[in-house]
């Protein structure tokens, strides 16, 4: 059975690249473009990781990673954060729950080992 990644960011073309990418390495990929739809998603699709922006519009990435984390079912589902503002966000982003932070602009050749390593 293939593991199932959410990728939650703002930015359609950040977004589409890293979902073009995961889906090259034999992952199921599904997308939310905001955090409340990342949380409707996250609860919906229970993917096996999640890749959550954190400066986004509607429902910031903190905002959502601390509603999944709220729902039993996805307590343990690892969550990397991905961000510009790095500095900003690595502690209050640790607090809440993600798992790994990592900063945009993304390396691409770093996805493949770090989805590996979560979603086994």
């Amino acid at each position: 059975m293939r593991k199932k990644v959410l990728v939650v960011e703002d930015y359609n073309d950040v977004r589409r690249m890293m979902c073009i990418m995961l889906r090259q390495y034999g992952f199921d990929v599904i997308e939310a473009s905001d955090g409340y739809e990342a949380v409707e998603m996250a609860l919906e699709e229970r993917p096996d990781l999640i890749f959550m922006d954190l400066a986004m519009p509607i429902l910031d990435g903190v905002s959502a990673v601390k509603a999944i984390r709220a729902h039993d079912e996805l307590k343990h589902t690892p969550i990397v954060a991905v961000t510009a503002y790095h500095d900003f966000y690595k502690d209050k982003a640790k607090a809440v729950g993600c798992n790994e932070v990592i900063q945009k602009p993304l390396d691409f050749e770093r996805l493949q080992p770090l989805v590996n390593e979560y979603a086994r």
